[in-house]
């Protein structure tokens, strides 16, 4: 059997789409159409049920794609890892998240990777929504993604990265017109008359605040929107009005007495960072060496 008919096989299986994988594979749509019915001429047995979108495997296609990516995972393994020759050689990884946690988080304990004599990684970064980083490495855009939404299907493969915790903060001038133990009783009196910093105008860590800790949602509205996280920290520093924050973000803003923390509750909010590879490119040694390093450095993170 034509090994290159298996990995085009494989790739439409996780891929869920002719169209996607042959943007993987840098094929045309028919070149794939074609192989994939050569491959189930062969076998003389449907392999994918083709639908409006996308394609969905046979019970034949199930077993064919269990029984053969783990060999093509090896192959690619084997064929990327290169000889004595290759050691020196530096790898491009590819990396999509988020703009705050990957410039706070995920670059610092990736750089690393790019002062390791002889394995040396070579960062290109990206940033955009969990949308968009999803979609681009769905698209084989990027090697690497962190996004607050596990994907669907079998092509991309999630791991939960950490939690972060939210924090409703304000500057102390505003935090002093709160009586103390209003926030506990109802948010939306004690906070409807501060103005409301936030990264897009559906105010969206406040509303998930307000939904996981008052049962609510927030009847304000924000005074300033800035599409970045750590531009609304310096905003609410300089006493533009209340926010969410994730801590980690605002720790040290909190220490130095710039922020307060408006409300302590018993359990915080937390959201979940997920770290998304397209499945099989664990088997190639920069990306695997990349995705095990910010697990482990994540082990701090939460």
């Amino acid at each position: 059997m034509d090994l290159a008919l298996l990995r085009t096989f494989v790739t439409v299986h996780r891929a869920g789409s002719f169209t996607r994988a042959a943007a993987l594979l840098g094929l045309s749509q028919p070149a794939v159409t074609s192989q994939i019915r050569t491959l189930e001429h062969q076998l003389g047995r449907p392999l994918f049920v083709r639908q409006a979108r996308g394609v969905t495997p046979t019970t034949i296609g199930d077993e064919l794609a269990r029984k053969a990516a783990p060999h093509l995972d090896a192959l690619v393994e084997i064929a990327e890892s290169g000889g004595p020759a290759e050691e020196a050689f530096v790898r491009t990884l590819h990396l999509a998240g988020p703009p705050e946690f990957t410039a706070e988080r995920a670059l610092p304990a990736l750089t690393a990777l790019t002062r390791d004599d002889g394995q040396s990684i070579a960062l290109r970064t990206s940033f955009g929504t969990a949308e968009e980083t999803l979609d681009g490495l769905a698209a084989g855009h990027h090697d690497l993604a962190i996004a607050t939404v596990r994907p669907r299907g079998e092509l991309l493969t999630a791991t939960p990265l950490c939690d972060e915790e939210h924090v409703l903060v304000a500057a102390p001038r505003w935090a002093a017109r709160i009586c103390p133990g209003t926030l506990h009783r109802d948010a939306t009196p004690s906070l409807e008359k501060f103005p409301v910093v936030a990264v897009h105008e559906s105010l969206p860590l406040v509303a998930r605040y307000w939904a996981e800790v008052f049962d609510s949602r927030p009847a304000v509205s924000a005074t300033v929107v800035v599409p970045d996280l750590r531009a609304v920290l310096a905003c609410v520093i300089a006493e533009a009005g209340v926010t969410v924050l994730p801590r980690y973000l605002c720790a040290a803003a909190l220490e130095r007495g710039e922020l307060v923390a408006l409300l302590d509750p018993p359990v915080p909010p937390l959201r979940t960072y997920f770290l998304a590879v397209r499945t099989g490119t664990l088997a190639l040694p920069h990306i695997a060496r990349a995705h095990e390093w910010l697990l482990r450095a994540a082990v701090d993170w939460s």
